[in-house]
């Protein structure tokens, strides 16, 4: 029988010694953007080494040696939870190979599959069976998960949206009112989980695939999240899902494209991001050659840019005052952003 995780909201305390003399510096959030080829593989780790793994990737032994390098450079031993945004390939797809090579605490996920076709009823049965003796648990939005640390908050999840305004947000959103309409979307992208993770001052908004029909909601007439530091694009990048009236509301300092050398990186989102006011940078996992170079940032940005070059990571690691450092893996180039006011 599933349960559900109530919210555990815990504040983050830094103590220092009273003598400057050995000084401890706090610990920071760690998240891992895993190249997955144009899917999702997420690694969040909290400043005591508590773990959550947002989606999987593919099926194969390529993104769960992946997923398995980033968890070993974060010196994991197991994963305390992987969230599984929604049952599409290129999320749910790595979970049966992931568990042959790192131990997984519980699966958190919104429920059952909602779409019926043939691909999708194997999908579906292969991470049930590969979750038979894990413990499983679904979550809702207003629900969240217990950690220590940080603080894991579900916006939406399984066709459902949190009704009323995160702590600090709230404020009516001009951008809605030039806003096209959304078109109807009844595939398992609909259904993903959204969430917001944070430590202190630091914010990061995850959406899944989450389709503008289910996400406008969040953010129109009154913007119900509020702003975040760092912002992963939308269905890796996907034109309708990434709007103005959700990208320039949540004003991101920084965003990051999850995209694949063919799949996402859409050059209407990618303008839409780049133009955001307040975006400090943006990052690509993937060089989006199906986009042009002109809807491309700068190589030194982007971790991997062509199929020889694949499997660089993005890392990031944030502090409670707000700042935090991005670091493309296939260079070394890092950019380090302000603590906030």
């Amino acid at each position: 029988m599933k349960k559900t995780i109530a919210i555990v909201v815990l504040s983050v305390a830094v103590i220092f010694p009273p003598s400057s003399a050995g000084r401890r510096a706090p610990k920071p959030l760690q998240i891992f953007f895993i190249d997955t080829e144009g899917g999702q593989a997420t690694l969040i780790v909290s400043p005591v080494g508590e773990s959550v793994l947002i989606d999987t990737g593919w099926a194969g032994a390529r993104d769960a040696d992946r997923i398995k390098v980033a968890a070993k450079e974060a010196h994991l031993k197991r994963i305390d939870y992987v969230l599984i945004t929604h049952y599409h390939g290129d999320h749910v797809g790595g979970v049966a190979d992931l568990v042959q090579r790192i131990p997984v605490t519980t699966f958190v996920d919104h429920g059952g599959d909602t779409e019926n076709g043939d691909n999708a009823k194997k999908l579906f049965e292969a991470y049930q069976k590969a979750t038979e003796h894990s413990k499983r648990v679904q979550l809702a939005p207003n629900q969240g998960l217990p950690l220590k640390g940080m603080t894991l908050e579900v916006v939406a999840a399984g066709g459902e949206r949190i009704t009323e305004p995160l702590p600090g947000a709230g404020e009516a959103n001009f951008y809605c009112s030039s806003e096209p309409e959304a078109q109807a979307d009844t595939t398992e992208n609909a259904q993903s989980i959204g969430v917001v993770v944070s430590m202190g001052k630091f914010r990061f908004l995850d959406l899944g695939d989450l389709t503008k029909n289910k996400s406008i909601g969040l953010l129109c007439p009154n913007n119900l999240i509020g702003t975040v530091d760092v912002y992963l694009t939308t269905h890796h990048g996907a034109a309708a899902d990434n709007p103005k009236s959700l990208v320039w509301a949540v004003r991101p300092r920084v965003a990051i494209l999850n995209d694949g050398e063919h799949k996402g990186g859409a050059p209407e989102a990618w303008q839409v991001v780049h133009d955001s006011p307040g975006l400090a940078d943006f990052w690509q996992l993937h060089y989006a050659a199906d986009a042009g170079k002109e809807h491309n940032v700068g190589e030194d940005f982007i971790a991997n840019l062509n199929e020889q070059s694949d499997g660089n990571e993005i890392r990031l690691t944030a502090l409670p005052d707000g700042s935090f450092t991005v670091t493309n893996s296939r260079n070394g180039v890092s950019r380090t952003y302000a603590p906030k006011p």
